[in-house]
């Protein structure tokens, strides 16, 4: 088994010739979420990744085995929910409202100028619909948005709860100016 602990994003620094010739690992959004895992590359090798916990692999990435030998992931089709705009009586607006409902449920979507793609749910599909969107279900690679606090896709390893209130005069004379210690976690904000 070839191990790997070492990922370049988007292979930053890679001639194109080598990318070519690289061997790919095609990889969903489940196992690329993860720091841990198994999987076989185009090769047949068997290989055991092991990256910094809340590494997130994205689609275009290289991952480099012990061996120096490279491995280009490519994200893998899955089932998944693209949202459009009803043709008919629908607004670009209707997607942005979408993509804030999503947010609201921690939702992973991917963002895209024409359309949104989430991972499939009846429950959300049918809320999508009655905000007159178009939900169809299809296979497709799936890059959900890394989120304000992390590189990965919104899994940046901490929940993040919402249980403190701002008032909203308050907010702008001091913004940023909330306690932290509810949260467990600090987001970086210079104080």
């Amino acid at each position: 088994m070839l191990q790997v602990s070492k990922l370049l994003p988007r292979g930053q620094g890679l001639a194109a010739p080598l990318l070519k010739r690289a061997a790919t690992v095609e990889l969903d959004w489940d196992v690329r979420q993860k720091s841990r895992f198994g999987a076989t590359d185009s090769q047949g090798r068997a290989l055991a990744i092991f990256l910094p916990r809340g590494t997130v692999v994205r689609g275009d990435d290289v991952l480099v085995a012990e061996d120096g030998s490279l491995i280009r992931v490519v994200a893998a089709p899955q089932a998944v929910l693209r949202i459009t705009a009803c043709a008919e009586h629908g607004s670009p607006f209707d997607l942005t409202r979408a993509a804030y409902h999503l947010g609201n449920r921690h939702v992973p979507i991917e963002l895209q100028p024409d359309h949104l793609k989430i991972e499939p749910d009846h429950v959300l599909a049918d809320m999508l619909r009655a905000m007159h969107l178009t939900v169809v279900e299809q296979q497709a690679a799936f890059e959900p948005e890394g989120g304000a606090y992390g590189q990965g896709g919104g899994h940046g390893g901490h929940s993040h709860g919402h249980g403190h209130a701002h008032d909203h005069e308050e907010a702008h004379a001091h913004p940023h100016e909330h306690d932290h210690e509810h949260h467990g976690h600090d987001h970086g904000h210079a104080h």
